[in-house]
C-alpha cells in the first residue's frame, strides 16, 4: 500500500500499442484478438522484467514463485474483479468497449495514481505522505 486508506486495484488497461507486447525479446507475450488481452506463454517467459519497464503504468509483475510475468488476461473476455466490483456495490471497476476509450490515457504508475486517490480523500495535507 502506497497510502494509508488509499488502497485500490491498479489493473492492465490493455494499450492500443501494447508496449510490453513490443518490448519482450522472447516474443512471450502475445494479443488475444477476441478480446484484445494480452496473453503471457510462460514456456517463452523468463521473466526479465523488459515489459514491466515499456508498461507506462508498471503493471506486469513476476511472480515471486513461478518467476513468470503475469498480466491481466481479462479472464477470457468476462473479467470477474469487474462482477465482483459491481455485485459489491464499489462500483470502481468496469468493463468498456475498446473503441470508446483510449484506453493508454489511464495507464498510471501505482505511486501517481495513489498519490491522485489520496488528494481526492485527504486534501492537500496528502502531499506529505509522498
Amino acid at each position: 500500500m502506497l497510502v494509508p486508506g488509499a488502497e485500490f486495484p491498479h489493473l492492465c488497461t490493455q494499450c492500443e500499442d501494447y508496449p510490453c507486447v513490443e518490448a519482450c525479446p522472447f516474443k512471450a507475450l502475445a494479443v488475444n484478438k477476441e478480446t484484445s488481452a494480452v496473453i503471457v506463454n510462460v514456456d517463452k517467459c523468463t521473466g526479465c522484467g523488459k515489459c514491466i519497464d515499456a508498461c507506462p503504468g508498471k503493471v506486469p509483475h513476476v511472480h515471486p514463485q513461478s518467476k513468470k510475468v503475469l498480466i491481466c488476461d481479462l479472464c477470457g473476455g468476462d473479467p470477474k474483479c469487474t462482477k465482483v466490483c459491481q455485485e459489491g456495490g464499489w462500483n470502481c471497476l468496469k468493463a468498456v468497449d475498446r473503441e470508446d476509450h483510449e484506453f493508454k490515457l489511464y495507464a498510471r504508475a501505482p505511486e501517481e495514481t495513489a498519490r491522485n486517490l489520496a488528494i481526492k480523500l485527504y486534501g492537500e495535507k496528502a502531499e506529505e505522505f509522498f
